[in-house]
């Protein structure tokens, strides 16, 4: 029996780029999502984490959600299932999951006590399993590692690493336990699927993309020997750039259906589309199309405004990012800018964002109009605070370390309160 899979992640529904809303174009892509699982055939559709951009989801952001599950079921798709990610409240996603699970949409928001409870079987019309899913959510620092006084930096971090790599095998035995069973009582193959949201060791990111830090320490980015060698495929996410992992071509991220920053803005996005037949995947990559331009132009101001003329002569509407390069001081440099597009009378080109590279930011001054918080991490603006009172190399791994304990409690909190 053939069965097919279709693997995307980081949907981000709600999020916005520098203020500019997005609604159009998360409903252009889940249009595009509706007519793939129809035309391709799909059995099931993996969504590994980050639907929404924040904890607490814009009425628009929600009604996009259940709108589209509710037409996933039209397509002839039979099984959609979800996972959390650090963008997303677990009692948010959760709370409806009864419900849901009506229109065959299986969610694990967060960590289970019973591992076995995150071991999904997917069964045809049937009744008879076509496969089983491992569906690990986001690990929250909580959830996997106790804190003990007195110990170590590295002490959390290789407990962390520790709390992550039983999870995942816990998970993943239950998993294997259960297809044994079912493949002696249904003499048939049945394909054993890993889901995660989470770091990798070695994956590739692109400025700008607005992936987080999800842990303290280096040891974070797990290495992919983490996923047992039973799980036929691993769907990821978190990662915004479409790739494998560590060189293995059945353990990827999907990406981003839609460029989260700038710095993507050429990139190709993807869905991964994975046929079983048996327990062996085949893989394709399906190229997702582009909903809103977006171009990052960089430069002297006479090269910034002959780019833009050529965009304008271009027709298409396009958001911008412009980063100043010049040796020249310029003020008023979006005044400048505009002067180019005096005869976008549709207004086709927007600048969303106008960064003056000459202007050196050590620290946030009031007076540094073209950068503001929005540009930065918090992690960044914390550096900042580091540097401007000068402490001490030796001293700037503790407080780090410190600071990224509070900011996470600190995001716990608010998650809990959804």
């Amino acid at each position: 029996m053939t069965v097919k899979v279709l693997h995307t992640s980081d949907w981000h529904l709600g999020r916005s780029l520098y203020g500019q809303r997005r609604y159009a174009e998360f409903d252009a892509f889940l249009a595009w999502m509706l007519d793939t699982l129809s035309t391709q055939q799909t059995d099931v559709l993996l969504i590994a984490g980050d639907v929404f951009d924040t904890t607490a989801p814009s009425n628009r952001a929600m009604q996009q959600y259940y709108h589209f599950l509710r037409q996933a079921a039209d397509t002839g798709c039979q099984h959609v299932v979800i996972i959390g990610g650090n963008h997303d409240s677990p009692s948010f996603l959760n709370a409806p999951r009864d419900i849901l699970k009506m229109l065959n949409v299986h969610v694990v928001g967060a960590k289970t006590d019973d591992p076995a409870e995150e071991v999904l079987r997917l069964d045809d019309r049937e009744g008879r399993p076509l496969l089983l899913v491992c569906a690990v959510p986001y690990l929250r620092d909580r959830d996997i590692r106790t804190a003990e006084a007195g110990e170590t930096i590295d002490d959390k971090e290789q407990k962390l690493l520790a709390g992550i790599r039983a999870h995942y095998q816990a998970v993943t035995t239950a998993g294997e336990q259960q297809r044994q069973a079912l493949q002696q009582q249904y003499k048939t193959d049945i394909p054993l699927i890993g889901m995660g949201h989470l770091w990798t060791a070695g994956a590739r990111t692109v400025d700008g993309d607005g992936v987080r830090d999800l842990y303290v320490g280096s040891l974070a980015h797990v290495g992919t020997d983490i996923f047992p060698a039973a799980l036929d495929y691993v769907a990821l996410g978190h990662l915004h750039v479409p790739q494998k992992v560590g060189g293995h071509t059945h353990i990827r991220y999907s990406g981003s259906p839609l460029p989260m920053g700038f710095g993507e803005a050429r990139q190709q996005k993807s869905v991964c589309v994975i046929e079983f037949d048996g327990h062996r995947p085949r893989l394709t990559l399906l190229d997702i199309p582009g909903f809103q331009r977006l171009r990052q132009l960089s430069g002297s101001l006479a090269s910034l405004q002959s780019e833009l003329q050529a965009l304008l002569t271009e027709g298409e509407s396009t958001w911008v990012e412009i980063i100043y390069t010049g040796a020249d001081i310029v003020p008023d440099l979006r005044e400048h800018l505009m002067e180019a597009l005096a005869e976008d009378s549709e207004g086709l080109i927007t600048l969303l964002r106008v960064k003056n590279q000459r202007i050196t930011a050590r620290t946030l001054q009031p007076q540094e109009a073209e950068q503001t918080l929005d540009d930065l991490s918090p992690q960044e603006v914390f550096q900042r605070c580091l540097d401007a009172h000068a402490v001490p190399d030796e001293q700037r791994r503790e407080l780090l370390h410190l600071y990224q304990d509070v900011l996470t409690e600190v995001q716990e909190k608010d998650t809990k309160a959804q």
